[in-house]
């Protein structure tokens, strides 16, 4: 009988190293031992010499149910096995109803153990309609981190919170180590810019990143630090697209506080000149796509690893919310789990920075910031057997066969340099490079670890 219900054998690519031809033995869901050359017997071998092995992604920005009856949990963790997404971070922004008090959580997670084919940890969100007070039962729930906004994109669903209310929320959340992510936006300059610009009939494809100016941005974004830096909080930005954003972190960060930093792929894979124009509302997502000399930029705070984790800010909007000729009628965000990895891998790869920072950003610091460490983004021994086989390969995205709710991409046509082989949760065949191998409910609610209990 073998020791093992699986090995794996490649090129294994960790945060701080990459090993050629190692392999890891995986026993009951979990990595029970692993070396290089000769690999011992197990039930199922894997053999991918060649080939990357890395630790599963975490998509820490994942909006599946923005829009009801559209795609939802089941739905978008099929693209994120595609992608080796193992873990999907959700976010709480759900239609009708934003997850703000623990009944809610607890629905949340019962549809995710009935429907997900991958691992799903979940933000939480506070609103006037449940009270700051809910803070204590979401925490008690498992939320992995909390999220707000200063602007309002929906009354209800998507509110804006004002700085004195964001501030009391992040004094109760402080205790449980728990990160408050903000989306940083100044409400008043961004309609203030709108209301001129339609005014005046100035809506085309560019009008919207002018009407977004970094003013927009680096304002929301120096606020959310100084709340953190007010109360103690883990102040968190979630989607940074300017470098500015990058030396406000840095500063609070040497001052001492818990300031921490996220950019998303398309930030970083995408530029002003060149997609939006091309792809137009596509390319619609807040904060807007900058110019290439920002993007540039980007590249530099990622060298330097001065980054968080990179995300893909998911959401299946249908391209009827992206056909109107006016830009700001036409809604923000698009699909990501399933570009995410490759799109991240081929930057790294045309700046020269090593596939272990694709670890570093997709797998260890999602992990790390969500305190999801103690089973993610790893391939340690005792960690969780998600592991990500990828193989090198150039190709020109297709989203006409993607397996997100919709089949579009702002990627469309992008050459990348890796393709997903195949996707293990738990050491579960996910994805076999052509299929969804697993069945809906196999993947897990999970928790993150209490604050300094690793430690």
């Amino acid at each position: 009988m073998s020791d093992f219900d699986l090995v794996v054998r490649g090129n294994i690519v960790e945060r701080d190293r990459i090993i050629t031809d190692g392999w890891l033995a995986v026993r009951e869901g979990r990595v029970a031992a692993r070396g290089v050359g000769a690999a011992p017997s197990a039930r199922e071998q894997v053999d991918a010499r060649g080939m990357w092995v890395m630790p599963g992604v975490l998509d820490g920005q994942v909006h599946s149910g923005s829009q009801a009856n559209q795609e939802g949990l089941g739905w978008a963790s099929r693209a994120a096995a595609a992608g080796g997404v193992t873990t999907m971070v959700e976010m709480p922004y759900d239609d009708p109803e934003p997850v703000a008090s623990r009944p809610q959580l607890e629905d949340k997670i019962s549809r995710i153990e009935s429907e997900c084919h991958v691992d799903v940890a979940c933000y939480g969100t506070l609103n006037d309609q449940h009270g700051l007070e809910a803070a204590a039962g979401l925490i008690e729930g498992g939320v992995c981190g909390f999220k707000f906004s200063t602007f309002e994109a929906s009354p209800n669903r998507f509110p804006r919170v004002e700085e004195d209310i964001l501030m009391e929320a992040f004094r109760l959340i402080a205790p449980s180590g728990l990160a408050c992510g903000v989306h940083n936006q100044d409400q008043e300059l961004t309609r203030k810019n709108i209301k001129r610009m339609v005014e005046a009939g100035d809506t085309g494809w560019d009008a919207f990143l002018r009407a977004h100016t970094p003013l927009i941005e680096n304002l929301a974004t120096s606020a959310i630090y100084e709340i953190g830096a007010q109360t103690g909080a883990r102040a968190h930005a979630v989607h940074v697209s300017l470098s500015r954003g990058f030396e406000i972190c840095n500063m609070y960060r040497q001052a001492g506080h818990k300031a921490s930093i996220e950019t998303c792929v398309q930030y970083l894979m995408l530029n002003h000149e060149e997609h939006t124009r091309r792809f137009g509302a596509k390319t619609k997502h807040y904060p807007p796509i900058r110019p290439k000399a920002e993007m540039d930029l980007l590249w530099t705070h990622i060298a330097n690893d001065e980054c968080t984790f990179v995300s893909s800010d998911h959401v299946s909007w249908g391209l009827e919310r992206k056909q109107f000729d006016n830009v700001f009628q036409n809604s923000s965000g698009g699909p990501g789990l399933e570009t995410l990895l490759p799109a991240f891998w081929t930057g790294c790869a045309e700046h020269g920075i090593s596939p272990t920072m694709v670890v570093k950003q997709l797998c260890w610091g999602p992990a790390q910031h969500f305190l999801l460490e103690h089973r993610k983004g790893t391939l340690n021994v005792g960690a969780d057997a998600d592991i990500v086989i990828v193989k090198p390969e150039t190709y020109r995205f297709d989203p006409s066969n993607s397996l997100s709710a919709v089949t579009w991409s702002s990627f469309e046509d992008r050459e990348f340099q890796v393709r997903v082989e195949a996707t293990y949760v738990r050491g579960q065949l996910a994805w076999d490079g052509k299929t969804v191998r697993n069945a809906a409910g196999d993947g897990q609610f999970i928790r993150p670890h209490k604050a300094g209990e690793l430690s």
